[in-house]
C-alpha cells in the first residue's frame, strides 16, 4: 500500500552539538517531527540502518499510523509505536530536559488528531477495539481523553452510543466525570446510548447518575423521546420504570414521547408508553396534533388501531388549523394503509371538521338560544310580577292610609263636636239663669254633677282634638310645614279655649261657689297640662331619635314611601 510522506517544516533551532539518541521507527531519513507540538527530534549525524519516525498521513482524513493502527484494530502495531517510544527514552542518556522533550513529542503522537477531530483513542472507541483503547489510554492526557471531534463527541461519548459496553466501563474507571460529557446538540452519552438502543449501556449509565434521566438535547428531546422514535422497547421501558412522569415531558413542539413513538413503527413501544400513563393519548403538541393525528399522518396502521381502542381516545380531535383525523386521511393520496386507516376511523364515529362543527353547533346553539329565551322571559315575568305586587302594596297602603284618615277625621269631628256642644252648655244650664248670670239650679246636687261631666267632656275633647290633629302620617314636607303651623295654632286654640272655659265657670258658679270654679280650674289645667307637656316629651325625644339616626345611617326612600319609613322618620307635626 503506497502511502505520502508528509515532513512539517516546523524546525527549532538546536545547538550544534550532535545528540546520538533518536526516536526511529522509519527506514527513511527523514527526524521525527510532531506539528502539535511544533518539537522535533534530529540527529546532526544519522546512524546507518536505524528506522526514523516519520508522522505520515494518509487517506481522505489524513489519518496518522497510529490512526491507522486504531481504525484497524491493530494493537501490536499500536504497542509497537509505544514501545518504540519507550526505549528510545531509555536510551537516551543526554540531559533529563531531553527526555522531557521525548515525553512531550510521546503525548502529542498519541493526541494527535486528523481532519475531523479525531484522536487514535477516539476511532478505537468508535469501532470498539477494547485492546487498542486500552494500550492508548495508559499514554494518553486527561485533555486527551477528553478531547472531542468535530461533532462534539469524546472517546467516551462515543463508545456509548455505539454500545461498547466494555469500552464504556473501562472509561468511566478511568474518569468518571466523562459521564457529563456533551456533544453540540447538548446530548448527553445517556441520550445518544437510548438512541441507539444500548439498553446494557443506558442501564449502567442510570446506575451511576440516575439524575441523567432528567437531562435532554437543545431541542428537550431526552431519551425516552428518541428511544421511542427508535422503536427500542427495552430501553424504553427501562426508562419508564425509573420514572413513569417521563412520558409527559414534552420537547420545545409540545411532543410527549407518545408523539415520537406512533411516527415509529413499533406497536409494542406504544403499547408500554400508553400502559404507563394512557391519558397522554390526546396531549396535544404546540401544533394541536395529538397522537392519533400523527399516526395517521405517518400512515400507521397497526398504531391507529391501537389508539382507537383507548377509551381516552377523542377520534374527532382538531388540531390548530381546524382538521380531524379523518380530515387528514383523506388529504392523503390513496393508498392501502390509507384506505384501511380510513375505514377504522369511520366506524369509530370519525367525522370531517365541517360536518362536526354543523352536528354539534346547532344543537349547542339551539340550546343556547332556548336558555336565552326562557332568561328573557323570566326577567319579563319576574318584572311584571314586580310591578304587581308594588302596585297592590301601593293600594294596600292608600286604603289603609285613607282608613286612618277616615277615622282621624271621624273621631276629630266628633270630638269637635263634644267640645263644642260641652263648651255651649256652660252658658245655657239646665233650669236657666238669673239676671245676674248664676245658674238658677246652682247648689243642687245635679247640677254640680252636670257641670263637673260637662267640664270633663270639654277637656277630653279639646285634648282628642289636640292629639288627632297633631299625629299625622303620609304627609309631604310642604305639606309638613304647613300642618305644622296649623297645629301650633290649634294648641294655641286649645289653650285659649280652655282659659275662657274656666273664666266663664267663675262667672256662671258667682263668689258663692267659687270652689267649684276653682275645681274646674285645677282639673282643666292639670288635664290641658298633662296633655300639651306629654305631646311637647313625645315631639322632642323624636327629634332627637331622628337627629341620631341620619348620623350613622342613610336610609332610601321611595317617592312615595311607605307608612313605616313615615313613622320611623316622623310622626309627629309640631
Amino acid at each position: 500500500m503506497d502511502r505520502t510522506k508528509v515532513e512539517d517544516n516546523v524546525n527549532q533551532h538546536e545547538p550544534n552539538t550532535p545528540r546520538k539518541a533518536t526516536l526511529v521507527l522509519s527506514s527513511s531519513g527523514n527526524a521525527l517531527l510532531v506539528s502539535n507540538s511544533g518539537k522535533s527530534l534530529s540527529s546532526s549525524k544519522p546512524v546507518a540502518g536505524q528506522k526514523r519516525y516519520v508522522r505520515q498521513v494518509t487517506g481522505r482524513h489524513n489519518d496518522t499510523e497510529l490512526h491507522l493502527a486504531a481504525r484497524r484494530g491493530d494493537s501490536a502495531a499500536v504497542r509497537e509505536i509505544m514501545d518504540v517510544i519507550d526505549a528510545q527514552m531509555v536510551r537516551t542518556q543526554s540531559s533529563c530536559d531531553f527526555d522531557a522533550e521525548v515525553a512531550a513529542i510521546r503525548s502529542a503522537i498519541v493526541n494527535d488528531v486528523n481532519e475531523l477531530g479525531e484522536t487514535a483513542l477516539f476511532i478505537a472507541a468508535d469501532k470498539g477495539h477494547l485492546d487498542v483503547v486500552r494500550d492508548i489510554l495508559s499514554y494518553s492526557s486527561t485533555e486527551g481523553i477528553s478531547s472531542k471531534n468535530d461533532l462534539g463527541f469524546d472517546a467516551f461519548h462515543i463508545a456509548a452510543s455505539r454500545g461498547h459496553l466494555s469500552i464504556v466501563k473501562l472509561l468511566l474507571e478511568y474518569d468518571p466525570g466523562l459521564m457529563k460529557t456533551v456533544n453540540r446538540s447538548n446530548a448527553t452519552p445517556l441520550i445518544s446510548a437510548a438512541t441507539g438502543g444500548h439498553t446494557s449501556v443506558v442501564e449502567l449509565l442510570l446506575s451511576r447518575d440516575p439524575n441523567q434521566i432528567e437531562l435532554s438535547r437543545s431541542n428537550g428531546k431526552n431519551a425516552l423521546h428518541l428511544s421511542a422514535r427508535q422503536g427500542y422497547v427495552d430501553v424504553v421501558n427501562l426508562l419508564l420504570a425509573k420514572d413513569k412522569q417521563l412520558a409527559r415531558r414534552t420537547d420545545k413542539k409540545g411532543q410527549t414521547a407518545l408523539h415520537m413513538a406512533v411516527k415509529g413503527v413499533s406497536c409494542e413501544v406504544v403499547r408500554s408508553i400508553l400502559r404507563a400513563d394512557a391519558a397522554i393519548v390526546m396531549l396535544p403538541d404546540k401544533f394541536g396534533n395529538t397522537a392519533l393525528h400523527i399516526a395517521t399522518r405517518k400512515k400507521r396502521v397497526e398504531i391507529v388501531n391501537e389508539l382507537l381502542l383507548l377509551p381516552d381516545t377523542n377520534v374527532n380531535a382538531l388540531t390548530r388549523d381546524h382538521k380531524t383525523a379523518l380530515d387528514i386521511a383523506q388529504s392523503l393520496p390513496p393508498s392501502e394503509e390509507i384506505l384501511e386507516i380510513r375505514g377504522s376511523l369511520v366506524l369509530n364515529g370519525a367525522l370531517n371538521a365541517n360536518n362536526l362543527n354543523q352536528t354539534r353547533d346547532e344543537p349547542i346553539r339551539n340550546t343556547v338560544t332556548q336558555i336565552r329565551n326562557d332568561v328573557r322571559s323570566q326577567l319579563k315575568q319576574t318584572r311584571k310580577t314586580n310591578m304587581n305586587v308594588n302596585g297592590i302594596a301601593m293600594e294596600l297602603r292608600k286604603l289603609q292610609r285613607a282608613g286612618i284618615n277616615n277615622a282621624t277625621n271621624t273621631v276629630t269631628v266628633v270630638a269637635v263636636l263634644f267640645a263644642a256642644l260641652a263648651f255651649a252648655a256652660i252658658f245655657s244650664v239646665p233650669g236657666g239663669d238669673f239676671d245676674t248670670g248664676a245658674a238658677v239650679m246652682e247648689g243642687t246636687i245635679p247640677f254640680e254633677v252636670f257641670f263637673l261631666c260637662n267640664s270633663v267632656a270639654l277637656f277630653t275633647s279639646l285634648a282628642v282634638v289636640v292629639v288627632q290633629i297633631t299625629l299625622v302620617r303620609g304627609r309631604t314636607k310642604s305639606e309638613m310645614r304647613v300642618v305644622k303651623v296649623i297645629n301650633k295654632m290649634m294648641w294655641l286654640a286649645s289653650i285659649c279655649t280652655t282659659v275662657a272655659f274656666i273664666s266663664a265657670s267663675y262667672i256662671v258658679l258667682g263668689r258663692h261657689h267659687k270652689w267649684a270654679a276653682i275645681l274646674v280650674t285645677v282639673v282643666g289645667g292639670v288635664t290641658m297640662a298633662g296633655v300639651l307637656g306629654g305631646m311637647t316629651y313625645y315631639v322632642l325625644k323624636s327629634k332627637h331619635y331622628q337627629i341620631g339616626r341620619k348620623k350613622n345611617t342613610f336610609m332610601s326612600r321611595s317617592n312615595s314611601g311607605s307608612e313605616t319609613e313615615v313613622e320611623a322618620a316622623q310622626i309627629y307635626a309640631i
